[in-house]
């Protein structure tokens, strides 16, 4: 096992080195489920879009990839050093770790923030310095900087790809490069999903839209992955396929099912049946709004990919339980996680 370990993990390697010149442009929605107190309140999750020929100059710089980088993670969050946009390669935005090899094979709180501090030491201490006042000086801060690396620790992510051109990457880079950063975060109008619409935009002008009946005007997640889907479905020609990142095994609390908006409402009990007896009609609006034009479910069939397009794919794995012999455990120092407010 351990040699077939090895072989592994060479050849992910030799991949990642051969990657700049075999792999074929492309861009990922990433559809991540929702997690911890919040995301049971909010079950809507996260957005984010990958470009496997666009990494990070930094995170708020973009740059073309050279032989061997897998990419880049885009995304818009809230209140991170005042920024709109933050860009994290790829593997440190899924596992907090900057080589392939180092991805752990099971993880707990502990571990996961060990090796956030560790990536934010070594890479983010512009986006989030350490603490300077009061009993935890030099510790890391609080505040949603954590979002940024080791997402698959706490989510489980689906992806929906879709090709891209050279030049539609080059485009991409300028547009983002050359316009401002500031950070403008709107729940309802200005969300994570709405950025990721946008993007998806400049390679696919109108491929996703709002759905104003099942989600009320708000964009979600689920709402930009069923339009990219759609889209797919009436463009034949358009290469598009989809993959799923398992949640690294572990103590870690699993993350929920994401849904829409009326989804939510109409799937939980503690939302419908109050307004079922106040205003039943509403209810039944609701109830109709979701099966009429809400109902999008994450694809069964999605290849299961710890890194996206590299040889430690299983395609059609049931579960994460396969990954594990591809990744390597990790020491687990006893640190008390930072504190963050998950989506």
């Amino acid at each position: 096992m351990g040699k077939m370990r090895a072989c592994v993990t060479a050849l992910v390697i030799l991949a990642l080195a051969m990657g700049g010149v075999l792999a074929r442009a492309d861009a990922a929605l990433l559809m991540e489920e929702p997690y911890g107190e919040f995301g049971a309140f909010n079950p809507t999750g996260h957005a984010a879009i990958y470009l496997n020929h666009i990494c990070a100059e930094s995170p708020t710089r973009l740059r073309p990839c050279g032989a061997g980088e897998p990419g880049a993670v885009i995304s818009r969050y809230h209140k991170i050093d005042g920024y709109d946009w933050l860009a994290i390669p790829l593997v440190p935005y899924l596992y907090a770790v900057e080589r392939v090899e180092d991805v752990p094979k099971t993880a707990d709180a502990a571990l996961e923030a060990n090796l956030r501090d560790q990536y934010r030491r070594d890479h983010l201490l512009a986006l989030a310095p350490d603490v300077e006042k009061g009993k935890k000086v030099g510790e890391a801060p609080g505040g949603e900087w954590t979002q940024l690396v080791g997402a698959s620790y706490d989510r489980r992510i689906y992806g929906f790809q879709i090709q891209t051109t050279a030049e539609e990457d080059e485009q991409f880079m300028n547009q983002f490069n050359d316009n401002r950063n500031v950070g403008h975060f709107n729940l309802l109008f200005h969300n994570c999903a709405d950025f990721s619409r946008t993007l998806l935009d400049v390679y696919y002008p109108h491929s996703v839209h709002r759905n104003f009946f099942s989600d009320l005007g708000i964009t979600t997640p689920k709402q930009v992955a069923r339009s990219l889907t759609k889209y797919a479905d009436q463009h034949p020609d358009l290469k598009f396929s989809t993959f799923m990142i398992p949640q690294v095994p572990g103590s870690i609390k699993r993350s929920h099912p994401i849904d829409g908006v009326l989804e939510a409402v109409v799937k939980s009990k503690k939302y419908v049946v109050p307004l079922a007896i106040l205003n039943p009609e509403v209810a039944a609006g609701f109830v109709v709004a979701y099966l009429t034009d809400g109902r999008f479910k994450a694809p069964k069939d999605a290849a299961v990919e710890l890194i996206p397009g590299e040889p430690t794919t299983l395609t059609g794995a049931p579960s994460a339980a396969g990954a594990e012999d591809v990744r390597r455990p990790l020491p687990a120092p006893a640190v008390t996680p930072a504190s963050a407010t998950p989506q």
